[in-house]
């Protein structure tokens, strides 16, 4: 691990000044990320901001017909959560399944998504359920958000205060998870509102992503047995030790009939 200078930020004001007068600053959430990525030096930050200080980027709240949850809420506090367990109760299973419980403990939701990892369960959250980002300068959609492996539409200094998730009409999420680090081999969310029904995919490909024609077939019939006969291409998805690409394909369909089936 390189030097660099450590900033607790008590505001948010005083995160982002610390982060405009620095060289070459990082900010931290929970920092289940930046710390592995600076001992194995593949990071030089100058300075890193950390945000757990941040009273005012912590918190749960139902606003109307959508569940708000503040970007330094740890994934423990989503999964113990009443709020989110009476609002959405596949985002708080969800997060209850997320790592072990120091990862839960630590970890933040607003983290989880920044980063953009290709296998973590939020991501699915945010592009399923059709939430929506909100940061100090704008909002933006699930849609626009995650643009790559490790990418989003974020720009330098930008930094995520809550996530704003609508409440739908029924949720599920499913995952065939790595039995060491917990992470989805292959997750998918779906999620039915009065205007249709999207999926999410994550732990498959590079980064989240929607399937089409898996959310068309729903919205006429939503049911697993609707899935039958929808083939995943398997050109574009990963493969490694743990999973090649044609049995990546195949969880695809696998977790999605059970998502299906558990939001009955």
């Amino acid at each position: 691990m390189y030097d660099f200078t450590y900033h607790r930020a008590g505001s948010l004001d005083a995160a982002k000044a610390a982060f405009q007068a620095a060289d070459d600053g990082a900010y931290m959430a929970g920092g289940m990320t930046l710390l592995p990525t600076l001992k194995q030096r593949l990071a030089r930050p100058s300075d890193v901001i950390d945000l757990a200080g941040v009273g005012d980027l912590t918190g749960v709240a139902r606003d109307g017909d959508a569940l708000v949850i503040k970007a330094m809420t740890t994934h423990a506090a989503v999964a113990a959560s009443d709020v989110v367990t009476g609002a959405i109760p596949a985002l708080a299973a969800l997060a209850g399944r997320i790592g072990d419980p120091h990862v839960r403990n630590r970890g933040t939701i607003a983290g989880a998504i920044a980063n953009a990892d290709p296998a973590a369960d939020h991501p699915a959250a945010v592009l399923g359920l059709n939430a929506s980002v909100v940061t100090d300068r704008r909002e933006i959609g699930s849609d626009d958000f995650f643009t790559g492996l490790f990418e989003t539409a974020l720009e330098v200094g930008e930094l995520i205060t809550a996530v704003r998730f609508p409440i739908p009409d029924a949720a599920c999420y499913m995952k065939f998870a790595n039995p060491a680090s917990r992470y989805a081999i292959v997750g998918v969310m779906v999620a039915r509102t009065g205007s249709g029904v999207r999926v999410a995919v994550t732990g498959a490909g590079p980064n989240v992503s929607r399937v089409a024609a898996m959310e068309q077939a729903l919205t006429d019939d939503f049911s697993a047995a609707a899935l039958d006969g929808i083939g995943i291409d398997s050109a574009d998805l990963n493969a490694d030790i743990h999973a090649g690409a044609d049995y990546r394909a195949h969880l695809i369909g696998v977790m999605a009939r059970r998502a299906v089936a558990g939001c009955g």
